[in-house]
């Protein structure tokens, strides 16, 4: 229901007293502007598969006049303002986020169906941990360093690198802020957010954060997008480099897309990430992060453990104890604090999950628990915690991210053949290994070939240092290294 707040802007309620700023506007180089195409979007709610909003789509007439904001404030004095003048306002802007955490989760919870329960811990270990981080490494991170050489004095400085097109995803787009948008305003480049249309609702709120902390015209769009608009701003040679979170296979098109003009990239791209459980593992204890490593978000989260590989003679007491917890899990209404399984986003990733689960048992795979819509939920895109077993090494459901509530068991002879296993696929995010052992599992997670690994627990951790390596990307992001991907190296020869 559209209404208007007490300064007379228009407002829409999306679910009891849940309201959203500014449906019919887009915030467009740091001020809210109609949207020139003048479409309008359904908000469904994936509980319900009812419409909840409808708001303003971004057009390719929006996302030129953003590009174009982005282009001069480039040229303007964000660039040149003094590294605290910029960190002032970028920590106001989080500050002013982080005030709205909990009204911003709701509405995720009712556009995206994402549990409260899980962005809670989201927003604080990963969004807060990420921009913090930048906010507080961004001096040492920047500062020049003079170096001596055989033919004299070199200074090294780091510049912004122009326009950024940061690419979010709608299983954490305040995740992808701390680790994309705030290192790129940081570095005193101007930024276009595109994020998904699943997150058109709370990028409404964010954009109202923003509007308060202040940036000066130009540094800040967002444009929660379909992909005509993202293919068009990927084309656009004002844009000189373009931060994508999401599959290889759209990766793969922003390169085709951009080929002539040969943009930076950093690429995060999601994974296959595996557990490797030791023989001598403490189970009880493992299990308190490993299946909130497997199951959060319902499966959504690009490093999600989504392989537990575990020793033979262990594999049938592992498989008990998964199964057991996962149907221990409380399914139902997202915005509920105690549901710890909400449903998938959206009606393509619901097919996308029954699609594999149907395909895994072609091809032998047994389920363990779980594969199914559970039973009482006759609306909604809601799909049990499923476990599989059997599975073959190279069939799809084990190759292939399903980013959705389904783990596979692959039992292991020795630790160099749960080595070869955990690195046989073409992904490479995050990996983590459970032992009593804490040398030996360092020697175990030097050996995986992933971008992070975690010891006794999930991760990553977004105060430091994220990326993957084969198909799940390039770059890194968060950290001071994270800041230095918006910037250009120069050196300056003193003769």
């Amino acid at each position: 229901m559209s209404t208007v707040n007490s300064c007379g802007r228009p407002e829409v309620v999306v679910a009891g007293d849940l309201r959203v700023p500014r449906p019919d506007a887009l915030l467009i180089g740091g001020e809210w502007r109609p949207s020139i195409g003048g479409e309008v979007s359904k908000i469904v709610s994936p509980v319900t598969e009812s419409t909840v909003a409808e708001v303003a789509m971004p057009s390719v007439e929006d996302a030129d006049a953003a590009t174009a904001a982005a282009a001069e404030a480039c040229r303007g004095d964000w660039p040149r303002w003094s590294i605290a003048r910029r960190k002032e306002v970028c920590a106001r802007f989080c500050s002013r986020v982080e005030e709205r955490l909990d009204e911003i989760g709701e509405v995720w919870a009712v556009e995206a169906g994402i549990a409260v329960r899980w962005s809670r811990t989201l927003h604080r270990f990963a969004a807060k941990a990420a921009w913090r981080t930048a906010l507080e490494s961004v001096e040492q991170a920047l500062a020049p360093e003079v170096r001596q050489t055989s033919v004299g004095q070199v200074r090294i400085e780091h510049g912004p690198v122009g326009p950024v097109l940061a690419v979010l995803p709608y299983n954490g787009p305040l995740a992808t802020i701390g680790s994309k948008v705030i290192p790129a305003l940081l570095a005193g480049t101007a930024v276009i957010v595109k994020a998904a249309p699943e997150s058109a609702l709370i990028m409404r709120i964010v954009s109202e954060c923003a509007l308060d902390a202040g940036f000066p015209p130009g540094v800040f769009s967002i444009l929660a997008a379909d992909t005509e608009v993202s293919r068009h701003l990927v084309r656009d040679p004002r844009i000189e480099l373009i931060s994508f979170t999401g599959g290889p296979r759209a990766a793969s098109d922003i390169l085709c897309q951009s080929a002539e003009r040969l943009p930076r990239t950093v690429f995060e791209l999601g994974g296959k990430s595996p557990a490797v459980l030791l023989e001598d593992v403490d189970l009880d204890q493992a299990m308190r992060s490993l299946v909130a490593g497997a199951m959060s978000g319902s499966g959504q989260v690009c490093a999600t453990l989504s392989r537990i590989l575990v020793p033979v003679s262990r594999h049938d007491e592992v498989v008990d104890a998964l199964a057991g917890s996962y149907r221990a899990l409380r399914i139902g209404d997202p915005r509920s604090p105690d549901t710890d399984h909400g449903p998938l986003a959206n009606q393509a990733a619901y097919d996308r999950t029954t699609g594999f689960v149907a395909t895994a048992r072609q091809e032998g795979a047994e389920v363990a628990c779980g594969g199914r819509r559970p039973e009482g939920f006759e609306t909604g895109w809601f799909y049990e915690p499923t476990l599989l077993v059997g599975a073959g090494e190279n069939d799809s459901v084990v190759q292939e991210e399903v980013f959705g509530p389904v783990t596979v068991v692959q039992p292991y002879t020795d630790v160099d053949d749960a080595v070869r296993i955990a690195n046989g696929t073409d992904y490479g995010l995050a990996a983590s290994v459970y032992t009593r052992d804490r040398e030996h599992g360092l020697a175990v997670a030097r050996r995986i070939r992933a971008g992070s690994v975690a010891l006794n627990t999930f991760g990553p951790t977004m105060a430091a240092p994220f990326g993957g390596v084969k198909r799940s990307g390039w770059g890194r992001e968060c950290g001071p290294e994270g800041i230095l991907e918006f910037t250009e190296t120069k050196q300056i020869l003193m003769g």
